[in-house]
């Protein structure tokens, strides 16, 4: 069956492309995959999905994770509506096995090993990077399925004040405002903004057993500064909270519970020209994870609280014209505050890497780099990759990487103390995979496409409870996707086939979807934009014996905007629009046929 979809979509499409060329685009910028500023995607042989800012409004998204439904070789699964608990797979990895980063700093839950998706506030956000694949040999730890970066909102490139201000509302009695000031004065440049998403929410128990609603209300603030000197030296400052209150349903039925969070990340970065051919990089950051539940009737019942320090020293020496090398190191100190009682309440690591990315023939480019960790834990870890792309004159490019990687037991796994069935396992040793992975990819007057195939080995998975290293896993998949504008449509179309293997009991591994193709197209007539989305994704099983099966599901949303003049514009969005009653996570719903309306201004 797969072998039959693919192609048969794919050549659907693309017989319909020569319809109208499309316009001759500039190459898109990548800083996440080399770490060592932009680089031109068509230049890299790693996979990477961008949104800027400009993509969050078109698609309307409220959400980080209903940003990243639908992107190419992405898994989202949530325990119910806004705020709930969101997983992202890449690639079929785990939801640990991504390393996430605000603005160059590392977050998320030392205690669970994954980042709060679901409280980092869409207002705030300027650009999103999806790395997919192996990057544990630039980053360390985590990134086993990819990495995502997000970067909030930056200084505007005027000296009037550039103003933002945006209030909407829609079903579930769901409310949102932000506003936002940004701009320069001389060499320096600013941004300031504030936003609030509150909903009543919906039960994420099945009715009618739970008719209870779970509301949530999230407050965030962010602010960026900067100043760049005479000598091309520039420092700049970020700053961003989140908190607010969640009200969410236990694996018990009838176990009604709320929450208070708190995600902060402070971050402070220097760059200057050490030499002609050698700028260097300092980065120092702070980022903080803190969640308080409450019982049902308001008492107190635990606090989980993660504090992670960040420092990083990046070199680039231009060698030569088409020669650029990478040398840095990461210092990274975590640390728990907790009333549950851990053996050990911190742990460092220490990363020193080297990344060569080189131009040859002048159509050959290489990405090599390799890096060793140490981590208190438990002790030395090295790390390499390396990848190929050969850009042909006609518009055709091949492309091949391999990568290893790694990633650090969480403080649940090493030091979760016994509570009567099992404590957690100090002599875990990391889980750690292998990757391949080779492509072709179009880039042409009338489109762009990619078609990716990898091979994923993870050994050491950390499995059972107490915690051991008994898990091992065989994770294949095919990513394509293919764009094009039509008579004005622009419409892109992406696939991923995954078969994630559990190599001890021959099943797929729990909660990924073995099939997904997602379907996108927008136009602009004058003054109306309109849009939609598709999202097709097949069955997933919810346990690792695959007794529990979810269903798969279709989803249809519906967009358009009308633009006043330059400053004022009303958008309208329609989720669910055939009003599926579909799951992603077993026992807990998903929001029913819903909708959004909102005004904006910007100066």
């Amino acid at each position: 069956m797969q072998k039959i979809i693919l192609p048969t979509v794919l050549i659907a499409l693309s017989s319909t492309l020569h319809a109208q060329e499309l316009p001759e685009n500039l190459p898109e910028m990548v800083v996440t995959a080399t770490r060592s500023g932009e680089e031109t995607k068509n230049q890299l042989a790693t996979a990477a999905t961008i949104y800027t800012r400009a993509d969050i409004d078109r698609l309307q998204v409220r959400t980080l994770p209903e940003l990243l439904r639908g992107t190419t070789g992405v898994d989202v699964v949530q325990n119910g509506g806004y705020g709930k608990t969101s997983s992202v797979f890449i690639r079929g990895t785990n939801a640990d096995h991504i390393l996430v980063l605000i603005d160059g700093i590392k977050i998320g839950s030392v205690t669970t090993g994954t980042a709060a998706f679901e409280n980092i506030p869409m207002e705030q956000i300027e650009r999103v990077e999806i790395i997919r694949g192996s990057q544990s040999s630039l980053y360390g730890s985590e990134a086993i399925g990819g990495v995502i970066q997000i970067f909030t909102r930056k200084g505007g490139n005027s000296e009037t004040p550039q103003v933002t201000l945006d209030a909407g509302g829609g079903s579930y009695y769901t409310h949102r405002s932000a506003g936002s000031v940004s701009g320069k004065y001389k060499n320096a440049w600013y941004s300031i903004g504030a936003s609030h998403l509150g909903s009543d929410g919906f039960s994420a128990k099945p009715l009618p057993a739970d008719p209870d609603k779970d509301g949530y209300q999230n407050t965030a603030v962010n602010a960026r500064a900067g100043y760049k000197f005479d000598n091309n030296a520039d420092v700049e400052a970020t700053f961003m909270r989140a908190e607010g209150t969640n009200e969410f349903d236990g694996f018990n039925t009838k176990s009604e519970n709320n929450s208070e969070f708190v995600n902060q990340v402070i971050a402070l970065s220097g760059n200057m020209d050490l030499m002609k051919n050698w700028r260097s990089t300092l980065r120092f950051g702070q980022s903080n994870d803190e969640g308080k539940n409450f019982t049902s009737d308001g008492k107190f019942a635990s606090l989980f609280e993660s504090t992670r320090w960040n420092a990083s020293w990046l070199n680039q020496f231009n060698v030569t014209d088409n020669h650029q090398l990478i040398v840095g190191s990461d210092y990274r100190f975590d640390e728990v505050n907790s009333t549950t009682i851990y053996q050990q309440k911190s742990r460092y690591d220490v990363g020193v890497f080297s990344e060569l990315h080189s131009r040859l023939f002048d159509d050959h480019f290489v990405n090599a780099s390799v890096r060793w960790d140490n981590n208190e834990a438990f002790g030395d870890y090295v790390t390499g990759s390396v990848g190929w792309r050969f850009n042909w004159k006609h518009g055709i490019s091949v492309l091949a990487n391999f990568g290893n990687a790694f990633k650090a037991p969480t403080f649940n796994q090493l030091y979760w103390p016994d509570a009567g069935y099992g404590g957690g396992n100090p002599n875990l040793k990391p889980e750690e995979s292998k990757s391949y992975e080779a492509g072709l990819v179009g880039d042409h007057s009338w489109g762009q496409w990619e078609l990716r195939a990898y091979h994923i080995d993870v050994n050491n998975l950390i499995a059972s409870w107490p915690p051991q290293n008994i898990g091992k896993a065989q994770i294949e998949g095919i990513e394509a996707e293919i764009g094009t504008e039509i008579y004005g449509f622009r419409p892109k179309l992406t696939m991923n086939l995954l078969n994630p293997e559990n190599k001890l009991t021959g099943g797929r591994l729990p909660r990924r979807a073995d099939k997904t193709v997602a379907f996108d197209v927008s136009k602009s007539f004058a003054d109306i934009d309109i849009g939609a989305a598709v999202i097709a994704q097949g069955n997933r099983f919810d346990d690792v014996a695959n007794k529990t099966p979810v269903g798969g599901f279709v989803t249809v949303d519906l967009r358009s905007a009308y633009h006043f003049n330059r400053n004022w514009m009303l958008s309208a969005k329609l989720n669910n629009l055939l009003d599926k009653n579909y799951q992603t996570v077993s026992g807990y719903n998903t929001a029913d046929r819903n909708f959004f309306i909102s005004i904006h201004y910007n100066n």
